[in-house]
């Protein structure tokens, strides 16, 4: 009887210290997550005020910001990094607010449990508590100044300063949350013999998706910093990270996603490394210096286009490790693994070629230059737009292994040494590539003259007045109805994308709710004759079928 009592009093101590460690740690963890704005010196750019210039278009003082008649918001930034924040919070403020709530929604509908979402906040608050420490002073600046137009709903999420940075670093949490592949990009670059100019043209397909809320108000932002190099950006309210963009040297950065491991600690952002990039380099070398000085906790390809160089180059950077990989013709091709020597064969990234969409997308991606011949700006947006597999196949619509997958948030080419760069509009790069001339805009543009030029505009896809088009829309809908949980046809799904193998699968998971376990087994078999976009799905839709007839 003793023993039992004594070892009931050890387990009893032994949960009080367990307990008390757990709350210590919940303590520090709720005081770490929320991260501290840096000091300002100045702060006389909070009392500048917004003008309305006309609809959807505002101005403070020399910055402005307008809807352009495709709908996309052009904004101008000038001036030192906590005012340039600042006036962009104002300019921009309805924007931000709209921006977080498509994101926060979207986050809510892939993790609807409330005390999952607690959980990863504070574990990302945890994970990213010295974020601010591999931050530039210059960009923690300008973020801080952005936050503060940004809307307290959030709260609970974490201060407005926390909540802005965290999401810049939003590419990078998507990896450590088992390696999300938000961001699935293709881009390449030609030059000499391979563009039919000789001059360097770069195409890419930005494919972040966090839903079709998220991807509707985008920003071309032209920025004139106090330091630096001039440069314009694809972007959205409030980030001031680079994904896609180019500097008025002829510099171009556009980033792709690797695949990495589980990360425990903060480091730079791959956008803010990015912006880095587009901000401070003008040359490869230079370029490549930034990348290599900044810690990231993510892998990641950065393509860098450089007029000076007159050639493109892929960084390829892991957290341990950099390479530069030179293609050894005049063009060059980038999905999401590496080619260089130094991590190619790396097992992640082996793991990443034999079971992901990357390897296809890149051989398609070859087959199209091949086909194509001297490259243009028009070629450069065909091959973007293409949704067909290897040899021409038909894989379905919106199959990742497709240059196309209909999700892109942009899509955008540039033509760095004549300072060019086209950008995609609505519905992703289905619609017209507008073209606005860096030289121009930084030299004499003001918020009352169109800033695009509409002699250079590239016509959107003929696909969208056709019957593909009309069941791409179809397929879409319903894939949105079911993934919102809204009852639909299972059948119709499948006569909209008769090809595409998750047709079938959200088929049969549909029939499979309805306890009608025949007919969701024929439509998981059926998925199985199309082509599958990674092993994991393949291995997933296996699993359904076994479950179903253990004996197959």
């Amino acid at each position: 009887m003793k023993i039992l009592q004594k070892i009931a009093r050890i387990l009893l101590k032994t949960i009080l210290v367990v307990t008390l460690i757990v709350l210590i740690f919940g303590v520090y963890v709720y005081h770490v997550s929320d991260i501290k704005p840096p000091r300002i010196s100045d702060t006389s750019a909070l009392l500048r005020q917004r003008i309305s210039t006309d609809t959807n278009a505002y101005q403070v003082g020399k910055n402005w910001l307008q809807k352009n008649p495709y709908g996309l918001y052009e904004m101008y930034l000038e001036g030192a990094p906590f005012e340039r924040g600042v006036v962009y919070g104002k300019l921009a403020q309805e924007l931000i607010v709209d921006q977080e709530i498509a994101f926060t929604q979207e986050i809510k509908r892939m993790i609807p449990s409330s005390r999952y979402l607690k959980f990863l906040k504070y574990m990302v608050g945890f994970m990213n508590r010295n974020l601010s420490d591999y931050v530039i002073q210059e960009y923690q600046e300008e973020i801080y100044g952005i936050s503060l137009s940004a809307s307290h709903e959030f709260d609970w999420i974490g201060t407005n300063y926390s909540r802005q940075l965290n999401y810049h670093a939003a590419h990078d949490i998507g990896h450590a949350l088992v390696n999300m592949m938000l961001v699935g990009c293709t881009s390449f670059a030609t030059w000499n013999q391979y563009s039919a100019d000789s001059q360097l043209i770069i195409g890419r397909n930005f494919d972040f998706y966090v839903g079709d809320e998220f991807a509707k108000k985008k920003i071309i932002a032209f920025y004139r910093p106090d330091r630096g190099i001039p440069f314009m950006s694809v972007t959205w309210g409030g980030f001031a990270g680079v994904v896609s963009g180019m500097n008025l040297e002829g510099l171009t950065v556009t980033i792709n996603a690797n695949k990495s491991s589980i990360p425990f600690g903060a480091a730079t952002p791959v956008s803010l490394v990015a912006r880095e990039i587009l901000q401070y380099a003008s040359n490869i070398d230079e370029a490549v210096a930034i990348a290599t000085k900044r810690k990231m906790f993510v892998s990641e390809s950065f393509l860098i286009g450089s007029a000076k160089d007159h050639r493109a180059v892929v960084i390829e950077k892991t957290p341990e490790d950099v390479d530069v990989y030179r293609s050894d013709i005049d063009r060059i091709t980038c999905a999401n693994h590496y080619q260089g020597k130094k991590l190619a064969k790396e097992s992640l990234n082996l793991e990443q070629m034999q079971q992901s969409a990357s390897k296809y997308r890149f051989d398609r991606l070859q087959e199209l230059l091949n086909a194509a011949g001297p490259n243009t700006p028009e070629k450069t947006a065909a091959i973007l737009r293409d949704y067909k597999g290897k040899n021409n196949a038909d894989i379905g619509l919106t199959n990742e292994k497709a240059l196309n997958q209909f999700i892109a948030h942009h899509s955008i080419i540039f033509e760095p040494e004549k300072r060019l760069v086209w950008v995609s509009t609505s519905p992703w790069q289905e619609g017209a590539y507008i073209c606005y001339d860096l030289k121009t805009i930084f030299s004499h543009a003001t918020h009352s003259m169109p800033l695009y030029n509409p002699s250079l505009t590239i016509a959107p896809d003929t696909l969208l007045q056709t019957k593909t088009y009309q069941q791409l829309q179809t397929y879409l809908y319903l894939e949105q109805q079911h993934i919102h949980r809204k009852p639909i046809v299972p059948m119709q799904i499948v006569q909209a994308n008769p090809t595409y193998y998750d047709a079938y699968r959200i088929a049969g998971d549909v029939y499979m709710e309805r306890q009608q376990k025949d007919s969701a087994l024929l439509m998981y078999q059926k998925a199985l004759k199309f082509e599958i976009a990674t092993q994991g799905e393949r291995e997933s839709i296996l699993d359904k079928i076994k479950t179903l007839s253990p004996s197959l």
